[in-house]
C-alpha cells in the first residue's frame, strides 16, 4: 500500500496571535517577486474576470464544443458554483452588449449564477464610489520628543458617501502629513482634507475641495447589518495590483470585537473573504449593492485562514451623526464600572438576588465618571435602559443571539443619559446615568497631539502614554515594559480628568546630573514634598521654586536632588522642534 497523504496546507512556521490592521506601504514594493505574484493570485478582479468569461462563453459554441482536456491545478468552476470536469457543457453563443463599468454584460444567462457572482455583479454599480487614499505620515518620536521620525508613505482605500464626503479607517490617515485620492480609472490625484478622526471606531472622514472629483460619482447606500451567512464582498485597493480588486465570503460571526487601533470593543462582523494590506478603509457590500462595513483589520494565527474583520454599519452611522450633531467626533461613551459576572448560585444568594433576578456585580467605579457618586462597589446591575442583563452580562440582540451589554451603551452618545437599574441591600433602585467618554490614566492615543515634555538640568520629563510604551518597549511592550507602569496601564484609573502618570524618560548626561545616568523610566512621586498631578503642575514648581535644592521623589524610594541655578528649564509641547545639539546648548552652556 501506498504512503497515506494527508490532506490540507504544510504547517507554517509559528506566528503570533495578532489582529494587524491592514493597510499597504509603499515599502511593500520590494517584496519579493513569488511574494509578488502569489499576492497578485489572490485578488479577484471583477473587471478581467468578467472579459474572460464573456471570451470563454463565446467561443465555446454549442456546434463545436471544444475537445475534453484536463488542466493542471484544481478543476474550474463552472458558472452554476460547482467543480466543473472534463465534460464540457453545450451552450448557445451569448450576445455581447456594450461594457458596464467595466464588464461585459452577457445575455441570456445560460446558466444559473454562483451566489457569490450574483453579489460581485450588483456591487459593479458602486464600485465606481470607491477610491485609492495616498497618505504621507510623519510620526512623533515619543523617545526623543523634540523631534520626528522620518516621513513614510501608505495606501489605503475608501469610498465616497453622501454630502461630498469620504469614509476610509482612521489608521490610514493617523500621523497625516498629506492625503491625496484616486478615483477608479482616473489618473489625477486629488488633494483631500481631513474632516474627523474616530481613534475609537477606525474611521475617519475626508472631503475635497475640487468639484472635479464629485463629478460623475454616486455616493454608496448603506444597508441594514447582515445576518449570519450573508453574502459580502469587500472592494478595494490591496497589494499585488494598482486596480480595483473584490474577494467575496460570508458573515461568519457577529459579536463584540476588540479594536486593535482603537484600542476599545465596538461591534463588529468577522466575515471569511480575505482583508489584505491596502483593503483598509474599503467597503463591504451586501447582494443589493449596500454598504454593510468598512474593513480594517484581519486575524494572522497559523491555525487560521481567511478571517477578517469589517466595521458594520451601527458603528460608521454613529459616528456620522456624532460628527454631523456635533460638528466634531466626540467618541463613544462608557458606563465608567467594571463588573464581574454572578454566574455562581451562591454568590447571587450572598447579594442578595432573588431566584428571578439577573445582571452582574460592579466591581469598580471610574473616579472620572460624570455620576461615580451615584452607583457604589457592590451594586447589581439588572437593566440597562430598559433592557434585562443576564448573569454573564449580555443582553438580547437578534434571534437566537446575545451580545455584551457594552453594546447598548456604544449605541448612545457623549452626554446622553441612562437609565440603569440597580440592586442594593436587597433593594432596588434606578439612576439616571450621565454616559461619558473614558479618561484613561495611560492614555492610548494622543489625539495627533505631539508629545509634552520638560527638561532641567538634562532630567527629561514626559507623561506616560501607550504610544510612548511602544516607543520605548517595542510592540510587545506589555511584555517588556516595568511591571509597575504596566500595573498602571493596565489596572490603575484615573482620580482627575487632568491626572497624569509622569516619569523621567532619561538623563541627558551633563556635570550637573553625575550620579544620576541611568535614572530611566521612572515614575516622579513628589517635588520638594508635594504630589505631583501632571507634567504642568511639575513645570508650575519647579519653574516657581525659590528652594535651595531640587528634591524629586520617584518610585522605588529614589530621591533625586539638584541644586540648579534658575532659569534653567525648558517647557515644550513641540510646537516648534529643537535638534539635540541646540537642547545641550540650552541646558549646558
Amino acid at each position: 500500500m501506498g504512503e497515506t497523504r494527508k490532506r490540507g496546507r504544510k504547517p507554517k512556521a509559528p506566528a503570533s496571535t495578532t489582529e494587524t490592521m491592514d493597510f499597504q506601504y509603499t515599502s511593500a514594493s520590494n517584496a519579493t517577486q513569488t511574494d509578488y505574484v502569489a499576492a497578485q493570485n489572490d485578488v479577484f478582479s471583477a473587471a478581467n474576470d468578467s472579459v474572460a468569461t464573456a471570451a470563454a462563453a463565446a467561443k465555446n459554441d454549442a456546434n463545436n464544443p471544444p475537445p475534453a482536456r484536463r488542466g493542471r491545478g484544481r478543476p474550474r468552476k463552472s458558472e452554476a458554483g460547482h467543480m466543473e470536469d472534463t465534460e464540457p457543457h453545450a451552450a448557445a453563443s451569448p450576445e455581447r452588449r456594450p461594457y458596464q463599468n467595466g464588464a461585459v454584460v452577457l445575455e441570456p444567462p445560460t446558466q444559473p449564477v454562483a451566489k457569490w457572482e450574483s453579489v460581485a455583479a450588483r456591487v459593479v454599480p458602486a464600485m465606481d464610489a470607491v477610491v485609492k487614499v495616498f497618505c504621507v505620515h510623519t510620526e512623533p518620536n515619543y523617545s526623543l520628543p523634540w523631534q520626528r521620525k522620518r516621513q513614510y508613505s501608505s495606501s489605503s482605500s475608501g469610498f465616497i458617501i453622501g454630502g461630498k464626503r469620504v469614509l476610509t479607517n482612521a489608521h490610514s490617515v493617523e500621523h497625516y502629513t498629506q492625503v491625496k485620492l484616486k478615483k477608479r480609472g482616473s489618473d489625477t490625484k486629488y488633494l483631500a482634507t481631513v474632516l474627523a478622526i474616530g481613534t475609537e471606531c477606525d474611521i475617519a472622514m475626508l472631503t475635497v475641495s475640487d468639484d472635479e472629483f464629485w463629478e460623475g460619482v454616486s455616493p454608496v447606500e448603506f444597508g441594514d447589518l447582515p445576518a449570519l451567512q450573508d453574502a459580502v464582498t469587500v472592494v478595494g485597493y490591496p497589494i499585488g495590483g494598482d486596480t480595483i480588486s473584490v474577494t467575496s465570503g460570508v458573515v461568519s460571526r457577529i459579536e463584540i470585537l476588540s479594536y486593535v487601533h482603537g484600542s476599545t470593543e465596538l461591534l463588529g462582523l468577522q466575515i471569511d473573504a480575505a482583508i489584505n494590506s491596502g483593503n483598509s478603509g474599503g467597503p463591504a457590500f451586501n447582494d443589493k449593492g449596500n454598504c454593510v462595513g468598512i474593513a480594517f483589520q484581519s486575524l494572522k494565527h497559523e491555525d487560521a485562514e481567511n478571517i477578517g474583520y469589517v466595521i458594520p454599519t451601527p458603528v460608521i452611522m454613529h459616528f456620522i451623526q456624532d460628527y454631523e450633531k456635533n460638528g466634531a467626533y466626540t467618541g463613544f461613551p462608557i458606563l465608567g464600572v467594571e463588573w464581574q459576572k454572578m454566574e455562581n448560585p451562591d454568590l447571587r444568594l450572598a447579594m442578595g438576588m432573588k431566584s428571578d433576578q439577573k445582571g452582574v456585580r460592579i466591581r469598580r467605579i471610574e473616579p472620572t465618571a460624570p455620576e461615580s457618586h451615584l452607583l457604589k462597589p457592590s451594586d447589581v446591575i439588572l437593566s440597562f435602559d430598559g433592557v434585562k442583563v443576564a448573569n454573564d452580562g449580555t443582553v438580547p440582540f437578534r434571534h437566537g443571539e446575545r451580545i455584551g451589554f457594552s453594546y447598548l451603551v456604544s449605541q448612545k452618545y457623549t452626554g446622553d443619559t441612562a437609565l440603569v437599574k440597580v440592586l442594593r441591600d436587597s433593594k432596588i433602585l434606578e439612576f439616571d446615568i450621565k454616559l461619558a467618554t473614558h479618561k484613561r490614566l495611560i492614555p492610548a492615543h494622543t489625539s495627533a497631539i505631539p508629545p509634552s515634555y520638560y527638561i532641567i538640568a538634562g532630567f527629561v520629563f514626559t507623561a506616560v502614554t501607550v504610544p510612548y510604551l511602544r516607543s520605548e518597549y517595542g510592540k510587545d511592550y506589555e511584555f517588556d515594559a516595568p511591571v509597575k507602569l504596566l500595573d498602571k496601564h493596565l489596572h490603575a484609573m484615573a482620580e482627575s480628568t487632568d491626572e497624569q502618570l509622569v516619569v523621567i524618560s532619561q538623563v541627558l548626561v551633563a556635570d550637573i546630573n553625575i550620579g544620576y545616568e541611568d535614572i530611566v523610566n521612572t515614575q516622579v512621586l513628589a517635588f520638594n514634598g508635594k504630589p505631583v498631578k501632571n507634567l504642568k503642575s511639575l513645570a508650575n514648581m519647579v519653574d516657581n521654586c525659590n528652594d535651595e535644592y531640587l528634591r524629586f521623589d520617584l518610585e522605588y524610594q529614589q530621591v533625586s536632588s539638584l541644586s540648579v541655578p534658575l532659569p534653567l528649564s525648558l517647557s515644550l509641547s513641540l510646537s516648534h522642534t529643537h535638534t539635540v545639539d541646540e537642547m545641550y546648548n540650552f541646558l549646558f552652556s
